[in-house]
C-alpha cells in the first residue's frame, strides 16, 4: 500500500478563498431571478446588464464568471423563465380534483391576479421576446419556438382530457386550440399591460372559452 504524505500541518496558501459550487450556483441563479424580472417589465433591449447586476447586489466584474455575453445570459434567463411558467402550468393543467376545461379557466384566473397583484408592469418574458425577435440574436427563435411549443403540448393534452370525458365537442381539434389559445393569449397579455386593465384577458378567456362550447362564466369547480 502506498503512504500518503500527511499535509495538515503545512501552512496553507494566501489569498481569496475558493467559492463553492453551491455558492456559484446560487449567484448565478440569482441573475437569471433578477433578469427574468427584468425581462419581464421591459423587456431584452431596454435591459442593461449594469442594472441586473445593481439590482442583484452582484459586482460588476464577476458577471462573466458566470456568462459569455449578454447572449448567454438571455439564453439562461429563458430557461429560466420557462422552468418557473411551466410549474404555473402544470400545476392547474394537471389538478385531477376538476374538470379539465375548468384547469384551463383556473390557469387564466391565476394569471389574471398576478398581473393585477404587480399593477401590470410584468407580462409575459417569451411574448415580451416575440414582440422584439427581429432586434434579438437570432438563436433565440427556435429556443423561444421550441418553450411555445411546450407550452402548447401541456394545453393540447389537457383539452384531449376534456374530449375524452365529454367536456368539449368531439370536433374541436385540440392541439389547433392549443395553439390559438398561447396566440390569443399573448395578445391579451400584450393589451392588459397596456391598458393597465384585467380586461383583456377575461374578454380572451370569455371568447376562447366559448370557442370551445363552454359558457364562459361557468363557474370553476
Amino acid at each position: 500500500m502506498t503512504e500518503t504524505a500527511d499535509t495538515s500541518d503545512r501552512p496553507r496558501k494566501r489569498g481569496r478563498p475558493r467559492r463553492s459550487d453551491a455558492s456559484r450556483q446560487g449567484t448565478r441563479e440569482l441573475l437569471c431571478r433578477t433578469g427574468v424580472v427584468a425581462l419581464t417589465e421591459k423587456g431584452y433591449c431596454a435591459t442593461g446588464i449594469d442594472e441586473i447586476l445593481t439590482t442583484a447586489g452582484v459586482p460588476k466584474g464577476s458577471f462573466y464568471n458566470y456568462f459569455g455575453s449578454k447572449e448567454a445570459f438571455g439564453a439562461a434567463v429563458i430557461t429560466e423563465y420557462d422552468q418557473y411558467f411551466t410549474r404555473k402550468i402544470d400545476r392547474h393543467l394537471n389538478d385531477e380534483t376538476m374538470p379539465a376545461v375548468d384547469r384551463i379557466t383556473a390557469f387564466c384566473i391565476d394569471a389574471e391576479d398576478g398581473m393585477q397583484r404587480h399593477a401590470y408592469r410584468r407580462g409575459c418574458v417569451i411574448g415580451n421576446l416575440g414582440q422584439e425577435m427581429n432586434a434579438l440574436p437570432e438563436s433565440y427563435r427556435a429556443r423561444i419556438a421550441d418553450v411555445l411549443g411546450g407550452w402548447q403540448e401541456r394545453v393540447a393534452a389537457c383539452l384531449t382530457t376534456a374530449k375524452k370525458n365529454g367536456e368539449i365537442p368531439a370536433w374541436v381539434d385540440c392541439r389547433q386550440s392549443a395553439e390559438v389559445f398561447w396566440i390569443g393569449w399573448e395578445g391579451a397579455v400584450l393589451h392588459a399591460k397596456l391598458h393597465r386593465s384585467v380586461e383583456p384577458l377575461r374578454t380572451f378567456r370569455g371568447f376562447y372559452l366559448t370557442g370551445l362550447g363552454i359558457p364562459p362564466e361557468r363557474p370553476v369547480s
